[in-house]
């Protein structure tokens, strides 16, 4: 299926990056449950939280580690369907599975309160946003592609402002949170904004942009990130992408951008709609008349 028949299990499931998972999914179940007494404040983890984790680590996992990660360095439509789970869907999901006390804990020793400017919520966005579409800069992103260290580098400082994005929307922190309701949304509507001109800009090029999708030789150094050994049996063997059956690549890359918007239109609408219900409610409860005193001075009169 998807030309998936042709590749190894260890390209399709990446099994040094499995195991990895399961050792960070094993140590938070360690922290929340037999060692939650060593942190201070500590309590009861709810299993609806533990599901939230796990459902964020099986994303990210799937999407870096699973076939979709092989299958977007062969359609960029998959290349934006893993990037939209990994920063749109599994970091937020990772964040609200982290119980509120080992937030606390966290930021009780954590070392980099001197970059706190970097949580603030414009500056989170342009930061995120910026690197996103930076990296989404023809020559940037095959010369990433191309370089597996670099590669690896890019793709944690984009999960690390992710979460700094995220962080303002979803305040781990209840006493942290200093964003009114208002200015939540707001701040999700310019994120919605900001990586509008990254996804028209591919989505209406007349051409294909990435040389990674669309010259066979390029593409086939890049297959290097995901398959081991010589990735010159690609060209000989299936001469490129093409060869595959998939979407020609234009379109391929049109319907990528439609992808990444289409989702991040749908997470964060999703989100203010949240954000608006609770603040509709928090605000109609404060406006509440107070219960008067004149029936009790009536009695008494």
């Amino acid at each position: 299926m998807l030309g998936l028949e042709y590749f190894e299990f260890a390209d399709k499931w990446s099994p040094m990056f499995l195991a990895f998972m399961l050792l960070v999914t094993a140590g938070y179940f360690l922290i929340t449950g037999p060692l939650s007494e060593r942190f201070q404040g500590s309590a009861h983890v709810s299993a609806g939280r533990k599901t939230l984790f796990v459902a964020g680590m099986l994303t990210l996992y799937i999407a870096q580690g699973g076939p979709i990660n092989l299958l977007g360095h062969m359609m960029f439509s998959f290349h934006m369907v893993s990037m939209a789970m990994s920063y749109l869907v599994a970091v937020p999901l990772l964040m609200l599975g982290i119980p509120v006390w080992l937030w606390r804990s966290l930021d009780r020793v954590n070392p980099f309160k001197k970059l706190g400017f970097l949580v603030h919520p414009i500056v989170s966005a342009v930061v995120f946003n910026g690197l996103f579409s930076f990296y989404h800069i023809p020559v940037i992103h095959d010369f990433v592609m191309l370089n597996f260290w670099v590669h690896r580098l890019y793709y944690l400082i984009l999960f690390i402002t992710s979460a700094l994005m995220w962080w303002s929307i979803l305040s781990p922190i209840p006493e942290k949170d200093k964003t009114t309701g208002l200015a939540k949304m707001g701040y999700i509507f310019m994120n919605m904004v900001l990586l509008t001109p990254a996804c028209a800009l591919i989505i209406f090029s007349a051409q294909p942009m990435y040389a990674t999708y669309s010259d066979p030789v390029v593409w086939a150094q890049a297959m290097g990130y995901c398959i081991s050994g010589d990735t010159s049996f690609l060209l000989t063997e299936f001469g490129g992408p093409e060869f595959f059956g998939y979407l020609e690549p234009t379109i391929d890359q049109r319907v990528g951008g439609i992808i990444m918007k289409f989702f991040q239109e749908i997470i964060f609408a999703s989100m203010l709609a949240y954000v608006f219900f609770h603040w509709y409610k928090r605000e109609n409860k404060e406006d509440d008349p107070m219960p008067t005193e004149l029936p009790g001075k009536l009695n008494q009169a």
